[in-house]
């Protein structure tokens, strides 16, 4: 079957260890099922992972790819959860978490084989495209917005790095749930989308906001630190799930931080009954992941270049057919 799949590591020219073409069928696997993928999305796991970054060379070749929505082996319309060994479901009881092309080869092929517990019904309202968006980058921001930052609806959250994956996610799902959204961005046409998606005003890194916020959703990391500190009102929470910029800032900002009792809170992926209340969500709210792009899978390389350059703005969606 044809895939896209990391051939080498090559941590400062990650795209140097991609490869399109040929891969074997998925194994069978007691507890596991086969779907035939229609449609999967690009996430900066998916760079990460030709860095080598959660993937040693002993896996090699891997699949990659974590995101994807497809026909199950009954036909049934399915999206797939991407986090195994979350219960132990279809793995063995010690093993740890980990997340489609970490141990197991992902979702940028035809086919991809994954415990049966890890698929779930794809709401009709919901295109193929659509539904491959949630399971990382939208299911992160779910998480980060409503169960770590706690924000309610008339709560104010500052959005930091407009276009990326997570970022575009938490503003459109913030609008859709009734929180007051400021964004930044570096670029200006950036900075218009995101008032467009929902954002009540957008700003260049490091403005002052007209008020301090409830919640920061970080995912730049070093660069916007501080900003995201020092926008938080007393008491406020900070959540990070990402740090594209690097993961130490000049300033930690600490007197800050327990001067005004700030909550600073980690967060990772999310559960698979979040990703369902997020399907759900989704179909009954009308809000939509944004697409940037829409490329058949054997145009993957292209779309790898347009993330790495940070150009895009929303998903990039690879189409099996």
């Amino acid at each position: 079957m044809f895939a896209a799949y990391a051939a080498r590591i090559d941590r400062d020219q990650p795209l140097n260890g991609l490869e399109l073409g040929e891969r074997p069928e998925p194994e069978a696997r007691p507890g596991w099922t086969t779907v035939t993928v229609k449609a999967a999305s690009l996430n900066h796991h998916d760079l990460w992972s030709l860095r080598g970054v959660g993937l040693p060379e002993g896996k090699l070749p891997m699949i990659l790819g974590c995101d994807a929505a497809g026909i199950d082996e009954d036909g049934n319309e399915v999206v797939l959860h991407s986090v195994i060994g979350q219960t132990g479901h279809g793995v063995g009881p010690d093993e740890p978490r980990s997340i489609l092309t970490e141990h197991y080869q992902g979702t940028f092929a035809e086919r991809v084989t994954v415990p049966r517990w890890n698929v779930l019904p794809k709401p009709k309202e919901l295109s193929f495209e659509e539904a491959a968006c949630l399971p990382t980058a939208w299911l992160t921001a779910y998480r980060m917005l409503f169960t770590n930052a706690g924000v309610r609806p008339g709560d104010s959250v500052l959005v930091q790095g407009a276009g990326g994956g997570v970022a575009t996610a938490a503003i459109a799902l913030g609008k859709a749930a009734g929180l007051r959204v400021f964004a930044t961005s570096r670029d200006e046409e950036k900075r218009k989308r995101a008032v467009e998606l929902g954002a009540v005003e957008a700003f260049e890194p490091g403005a002052r906001l007209p008020r301090r916020v409830d919640a920061v959703i970080e995912t730049v990391g070093a660069a916007t630190w501080s900003h995201s500190v020092k926008s938080l009102r007393p008491g406020g929470t900070l959540v990070i799930s990402g740090a594209t910029s690097g993961d130490r800032p000049a300033h930690a900002e600490l007197t800050r931080i327990f001067f005004l009792e700030l909550k600073v809170v980690g967060s990772t992926m999310g559960s698979k009954d979040e990703l369902e209340d997020l399907l759900s969500f989704c179909a009954a709210t009308g809000v939509r992941p944004v697409v940037d792009q829409v490329l058949p899978l054997d145009r993957a390389r292209e779309g790898f270049e347009r993330m790495a350059t940070g150009e895009l703005f929303g998903k990039i969606v690879l189409k099996t057919s």
